[in-house]
């Protein structure tokens, strides 16, 4: 029996929909299947591991990423690997604008390639 998207916890609304079940299947997958309560649990990217590759971007229903590159005091407070990284990368990150429509569907953190995102619970 194949599982469906409600079954996943999938909610519409994911720009690539097919990279997003593939995420939702992911055993790893971590948070709160998208039920939890808006703004109690929030994306944290680690800029060193960040390239900008976008499937945040593409598989998070309620668009709180965007793409965007690093600032000046982002970029010098970054290991010097990630400057290594980051100027191969155009200095593109992930930004989270909307972090706090975030409901913790763990999407993001199985879906990105650099395994730079985290959830994090808010205060």
């Amino acid at each position: 029996m194949t599982a469906t998207d409600a079954d996943l916890g999938l909610p519409s609304g994911s720009r690539d929909a097919s990279k997003a079940r593939r995420a939702a299947l992911d055993p790893a997958r971590p948070g709160e299947k998208c039920r939890a309560p808006v703004a109690r649990w929030e994306p944290a990217v680690d800029r060193n591991k960040c390239e900008g590759k976008s499937d945040c971007v593409d598989v998070c229903p309620y668009s709180v990423f965007e793409l965007g590159t690093l600032t000046d005091s982002e970029f010098a407070a970054l290991t010097t690997l990630g400057r290594l990284k980051a100027r191969r990368h155009e200095l593109r990150t992930s930004r989270t604008p909307r972090a706090e429509a975030c409901r913790a569907c763990g999407l993001c953190v199985v879906a990105c390639p650099e395994d730079a995102i985290t959830l994090v619970a808010r205060p």
